[in-house]
């Protein structure tokens, strides 16, 4: 069944949403659910944002042509619409973009006093922040979030990043007390396409606190905020080379991975191209950190406050359209609510808006390329041959541009596909578990370590659960809530080293 006709034959409204023509509060109660009387669109205004018609390449502190002279174009997956053409970078441009990082430590980031660092890094946090709207904006078009996650969750994270890693800079021998702390030199740092703006900072703020200089290679479906940033770096005065950003596809970023100049490599991606990297650094004295795939579960105990469970495991998995790496795309239920949680989910999913996501009442936005799109429904389809129970959210689909309606499937054993493989979209597994023990038994049955919630009122079941977990991040009564003074990452095939806190500093240093 395509997406199309699983919205269509879904039910138009849910019995708990129905207004009673009997009762003058229903009325109020329907438009509460957002069900029979529907939000005026709000679109966000972008005909202030003014994007290049062609970007370049960030090389030295300058604006360069790729050497190839070739470009792509960049695709809103809203619309399908062109946005911009992006540099297309060869080896020779990574090579000369490694050369200019090199000189630019050597010659400038390495002999400035720390707290001189600290000066650009907080220089570039409030640019973030004067920026945001525009920000905000161009990475709904170029990414299909929707304005309301770019707005108050990406953007605001990433000046939060570089303004903690600013008072780190000079720092570091209270970070690491007793200890001699240096940097590496150069870092390549490769990142995805699900928070373009989000992981630059991740990357480039404890990298540059640290003293190193830095090559950054954006994914090929989001460059514009990274080229954005770029444009912020160049207009805060920072020293040319300290930081260069490359634009291409996969050629590109294992040019920059493979390159010699390169002490440190940082990659968050898919966990087969974090394999290719580890085995081609094998043998280097490179230092590498991986944040890869997830399958994060999301274990709900019969004690559990339902309502605000319900409302995580949708903000989990289906405001992010299951984009973020640690989305809760396993749900794990204590057998006895089973019944109750699935009829409350499914509730709750009929009242979530997919549409244009420059509006700021749309839920769920775009997929982000028509690669990913078919990757989801080729891995949906499996769901259902395997004998599935699949429920997609009523919702109309746009006749242009990659969209999935949201959508969980019950009745998944361990063995299915959906329950195993990373699906980085807006679908939920859902299994059932008769004992805390049981539980954490099928959490961790698992390549992937990276996530995890549990959701219970007693503090001592969360605590028991949480020891036993391999996962790298675990939230109680909540999920995907972020900080900079947090560590992140994964354990198994999740990846190695922390990014955020202290934690990240590490993996940009020499310590001794």
């Amino acid at each position: 069944m395509s997406t199309k006709e699983a919205a269509s034959t879904a039910p138009a409204t849910t019995a708990a949403a129905k207004p009673d023509a009997k009762r003058p509060e229903s009325k109020a109660i329907g438009m509460a659910f957002g069900d029979v009387w529907t939000y005026a669109p709000a679109p966000e205004a972008r005909d202030h944002i003014k994007l290049q018609a062609k970007y370049d390449l960030f090389i030295g502190g300058k604006w360069k042509a790729p050497e190839s002279k070739k470009y792509f174009d960049t695709i809103s997956p809203s619309t399908e619409e062109k946005l911009a053409e992006i540099a297309d970078a060869s080896a020779k441009d990574v090579d000369l973009a490694v050369q200019a990082a090199r000189t630019g430590y050597e010659k400038y980031w390495s002999k400035l006093r720390p707290l001189d660092r600290g000066k650009y890094l907080f220089r570039i946090a409030r640019a973030l922040q004067e920026k945001a709207r525009e920000l905000a904006i161009v990475e709904t078009m170029d990414g299909g979030k929707p304005i309301k996650e770019s707005r108050d969750v990406d953007v605001p994270l990433a000046a939060a990043h570089f303004f903690y890693y600013a008072g780190w800079a000079d720092k570091l021998e209270h970070a690491f007390p007793g200890r001699n702390a240096r940097a590496l030199g150069v870092a390549g740092q490769v990142i995805p396409w699900n928070f373009p703006l989000l992981m630059a900072a991740w990357k480039l703020a404890p990298a540059l606190a640290a003293g190193n200089t830095c090559v950054l290679k954006p994914a090929e479906t989001t460059p514009l905020t990274a080229l954005m940033l770029a444009q912020i770096i160049e207009e805060a005065d920072l020293p040319p080379g300290v930081v260069n950003i490359v634009t291409g596809a996969g050629a590109t970023g294992a040019a920059l991975v493979g390159h010699p100049g390169v002490d440190k490599v940082a990659f968050t991606g898919s966990t087969d191209v974090g394999k290719k990297i580890q085995r081609a650094l094998a043998g280097t004295q490179k230092k590498l950190t991986l944040e890869l795939g997830g399958k994060a579960a999301n274990i709900v105990f019969a004690d559990a406050a339902l309502d605000q469970a319900v409302e995580g495991i949708i903000g989990g998995i289906f405001f992010n359209q299951g984009h973020v790496c640690c989305a809760g795309s396993r749900l794990l239920v204590e057998e006895g609510i089973h019944e109750v949680l699935i009829r409350k989910l499914k509730d709750r999913m009929a009242t979530i808006r997919l549409g244009d996501p420059l509006d700021k009442n749309t839920d769920i936005g775009a997929i982000n390329s028509r690669m990913q799109l078919d990757k989801i429904r080729g891995l949906v389809a499996a769901g259902e041959a395997e004998g599935a129970t699949r429920f997609s959210a009523p919702c109309v689909i746009p006749d242009r541009g990659y969209w999935f309606a949201p959508t969980l499937f019950t009745g998944v054993s361990q063995s299915h596909r959906i329950a195993r493989e990373e699906i980085f979209g807006p679908v939920l597994s859902v299994l059932t578990f008769r004992t805390p023990e049981e539980a954490v038994e099928k959490a961790n049955n698992t390549m992937y370590g990276l996530s995890a919630g549990i959701w219970t009122e007693k503090g001592a079941k969360s605590f028991w659960v949480a020891q036993r977990l391999r996962a790298g991040v675990i939230w109680a009564n909540t999920f995907n809530k972020f900080d900079p003074s947090s560590p992140f990452g994964g354990y198994k095939e999740s990846g190695f080293g922390r990014e955020g806190g202290r934690q990240g500093l590490l993996a940009y240093l020499e310590v001794d």
